[in-house]
């Protein structure tokens, strides 16, 4: 009988935090069997969340003031735990961090996420785990280059306009003024997508509609960043053209891109998450995995949080089943990630809208389900 349980689920966008997943089928969980031993890592990929998720695996929670991707001024946080720093880009330059109705393709900044990267280092972080994802910006991480020194200028010497729109203007580059501490620090970037900068797979391409961009905004976006890309070949010389085409330059509107000039390296994002949140300790523990995320669909096989998970505890020969507000995949599909079994909200609740709303009691209900089928 098992009785020793890790819940490793991601947030339920739109409902549930990660944490909040944890606690509601920990309480569900409880009520059939509770006598389990119930150990929670809520685990994020990168995106929005990742610092809850570092912050409830024991870091500790930094608050800074810096721009939003409008130029306004928002509270963001990093996490930290000795000289390891978890950054999340989407706490400054996320989609969340705009005015409700506004969306802002051609001038939204990644500004702000430069100066998390500069109160990071500021911290003494050694190591900087930065996750991309959720952005509301398609700049190719020229707004953070700028916050950590970099100079943007264009023919008359000025600095280009902030946002990937901007970058059409670009002369020169300049980034001999780059904070010195960044050759220094290992700086991991984190990350879902394995997308090149541009092109048809590319940043603009590919994200830059639901960041509000049309079909003309996407061409000029695209335009922008392979301009941008020429002229930091001029001055950095081939690596930038390299980078340009790498994986995880297209991330988060190609901040990945940005982030790669710095000398970051790109790692799967949940892969990255479950080495700095213990995961491995905690798996060894468990006999009873629970993973899960709103959705569970095509994208989660491709390196989204569950997939990870479910990897992760099918090499360490335990037994995974995931949660989640809607099913999208066949049980072949399920079997082929390592998961026996998914018990869908829906199951539970048919309306989509009380599903979402209701997330919480249903999840309870479900885990209880799952303490019936696995715990007794």
């Amino acid at each position: 009988m098992t009785q020793r349980v890790l819940i490793a689920a991601d947030k339920f966008k739109g409902s549930l935090t990660a944490v909040q997943v944890a606690e509601r089928v920990t309480a569900g969980l409880r009520a059939v069997a509770p006598e389990a031993e119930v150990e929670a890592l809520p685990v994020a990929d990168g995106g929005d969340g990742t610092v809850d998720a570092a912050v409830a695996a024991g870091f500790e929670r930094h608050e800074v003031r810096v721009a939003g991707p409008l130029g306004d001024e928002v509270t963001a946080a990093f996490a930290l735990r000795g000289e390891t720093a978890v950054v999340e880009m989407a706490e400054a330059s996320g989609l969340q961090r705009l005015p409700a109705g506004v969306l802002a393709p051609l001038t939204a900044s990644t500004y702000g996420s430069g100066e998390l990267l500069r109160a990071a280092l500021d911290a003494g972080a050694g190591t900087i785990v930065f996750g991309v994802g959720g952005s509301a910006t398609t700049d190719g991480g020229a707004g953070m280059l700028t916050a950590l020194g970099a100079r943007f200028l264009d023919a008359d010497g000025e600095p280009v306009a902030p946002g990937g729109g901007g970058l059409g203007e670009l002369a020169s580059a300049d980034l001999s003024g780059l904070d010195p501490r960044l050759s220094s620090v290992d700086l991991v970037l984190a990350s879902d997508v394995d997308n090149p900068l541009t092109g048809p797979k590319g940043a603009p391409a590919v994200y830059g509609p639901q960041k509000g961009a049309s079909p003309d905004d996407v061409a000029a976006l695209d335009a922008a960043l392979g301009h941008f890309a020429k002229v930091l070949e001029s001055a950095v010389g081939p690596r930038a053209a390299e980078y340009a085409v790498s994986p995880g330059a297209g991330a988060a509107g190609g901040i990945g891109y940005g982030a790669l000039l710095l000398g970051a390296r790109f790692r799967p994002g949940i892969e990255v998450m479950l080495d700095v949140l213990g995961f491995g300790p905690a798996l060894e523990r468990a006999e009873l995995v629970i993973t899960g995320e709103g959705s569970l669909d095509e994208q989660t096989l491709h390196g989204k949080a569950p997939a990870g998970v479910a990897a992760a505890a099918r090499a360490a020969g335990k037994e995974v089943v995931a949660v989640c507000g809607r099913l999208a995949l066949p049980p072949e599909a399920l079997g082929r990630a390592g998961i026996r079994r998914a018990y869908p909200l829906t199951e539970v609740e048919p309306d989509v809208a009380r599903c979402i709303a209701e997330a919480g009691p249903i999840l309870e209900r479900t885990a209880s389900r799952i303490a019936e089928d696995f715990l007794t």
